[in-house]
């Protein structure tokens, strides 16, 4: 497995594989070929289908910028290694296409190219599932954020530092701003709303209540381009602030206790996106916003004292809750379903650390053992279910009348010769 570093990424909204991944791609290709007089870029399978509304194409049009830069959808044309498929093309001035670069977004702002071959020198986890990593725990009696520490080095300490620190500065904007959701679909922000009535409440509603609040602070500011963390995707990134921010607000925890608990978090994403998959489009939603809450469980039930079984035994819940979960965004953007899926993630994130504190760790059904199931489940979902807004409730959803309900429905042109 890959440095937690390639899992908590920080940028901008509103997703890590048609957004943050799709832009990364564009500036690479551009200072591959400062040459190039203008450039095309074809887009295929979700990425072409859902697009729009991730500003797929804003986000490329600029990095590729000054140059200019035609775009092409294929939504119909799955390419063989992932669902989100880019290609690259350089112009010289005539308009000749004499170079090109295909590669895939394959999650969580992860890019992959057709030539690379799997990187031993990139993994520093020797250990690469839970039932290794559990034995040698039980072995070493070390814990899981020690045993990415030894992964790691101290150097991880930083970088989960800054994690934490955007991620809590994602929940104070999102909770001090009102207004619509840009995108078409008229939805306003919420969790400015829910925090006050909450504040006003008492009692066991404000003890709980801030919990959805944080999760849809971080979610619609992610909806609006904002800055986040990938935990592991921006469509799921609510969950684990939330998480960590409720467990703050009931336990007095310090900065060194929540950075170890997103090791931990971290490991659980790790392991899912080693072994199957946190991408949308290639397993549903139940491999981000289920991966989601199985990291944020882990995280919880590290902060309430669990035991490294009780932490497996959390992760394992969370994840296993969220099976056959479908992505079907509205208009292809991050915000219905998803921005409330975050919030009762997070809701569901505790009960499942609540449930494992109160057990002995004992379980059935091992981490590992969802892990490959997610995997084959979100690989026999229908393709309408992964991330293409054709199915479920991007069908379902009736829109005010006289709004067109595909706005950003990506044209499919013939791909120039």
């Amino acid at each position: 497995m890959k440095s937690l570093r390639e899992l908590f990424r920080i940028g901008h909204g509103p997703s890590s594989s048609h957004t943050m991944a799709p832009r990364r791609a564009a500036e690479t290709f551009a200072a591959r070929h400062p040459e190039a007089a203008r450039f095309r870029v074809i887009l295929y399978g979700s990425l072409a289908a859902t697009g729009r509304g991730h500003l797929t194409d804003k986000a490329i049009l600029e990095a590729l910028a000054p140059r200019e830069a035609d775009l092409f959808w294929r939504p119909e044309v799955e390419l063989p290694l992932h669902p989100n498929g880019l290609e690259f093309f350089a112009l010289n001035s005539e308009g000749y296409a004499y170079t090109s670069w295909r590669v895939y977004s394959t999650g969580g702002g992860a890019l992959q190219s057709e030539d690379d071959s799997p990187a031993a020198e990139d993994a520093i986890y020797t250990l690469n599932t839970m039932h290794d990593i559990l034995k040698y725990c039980s072995q070493t009696g070390k814990t899981f954020w020690e045993y990415v520490e030894e992964c790691e080095g101290e150097g991880i300490w930083e970088h989960l530092a800054e994690v934490n620190r955007v991620m809590h500065a994602a929940i104070e904007r999102g909770l001090k701003t009102e207004g619509v959701l840009p995108g078409g679909l008229g939805l306003p922000r919420r969790a400015w709303t829910f925090y006050r009535k909450i504040r006003l409440s008492g009692g066991h509603l404000v003890k709980e209540g801030y919990l959805p609040a944080y999760a849809l602070a971080v979610s619609e500011e992610n909806a609006t381009g904002g800055l986040i963390v990938t935990a592991p995707t921006c469509g799921s990134c609510g969950v684990v602030p939330a998480i960590i921010r409720h467990i703050e607000d009931a336990i007095e925890t310090d900065e060194k206790e929540v950075l170890r608990a997103l090791a931990t978090a971290g490991l659980i994403g790790s392991l899912i996106k080693h072994n199957a998959s946190i991408s949308g489009a290639e397993v549903g939603c139940q491999g981000e916003v289920g991966a989601a809450c199985a990291m944020a469980a882990a995280a919880a039930t590290q902060l309430m004292g669990g035991s490294v079984r009780q932490i497996e035994y959390a992760a394992e819940m969370g994840l296993e809750h969220h099976l056959g979960l479908t992505c079907d965004p509205v208009n292809g953007l991050v915000q219905i379903p998803c921005i409330e899926r975050n919030a009762f993630a997070a809701a569901r994130a505790l009960t499942c650390a609540n449930f494992a504190c109160y057990s002995d760790g004992s379980h059935r059904v091992s981490l590992d053992d969802v892990v490959r199931v997610m995997k084959q489940t979100g690989h026999d979902l229908p393709h309408l279910y992964r991330e293409t807004a054709e199915g479920g409730l991007a069908t379902a959803y009736r829109y005010p009348p006289g709004q067109s309900p595909t706005p950003f429905a990506p044209t499919t042109p013939e791909t120039p010769a």
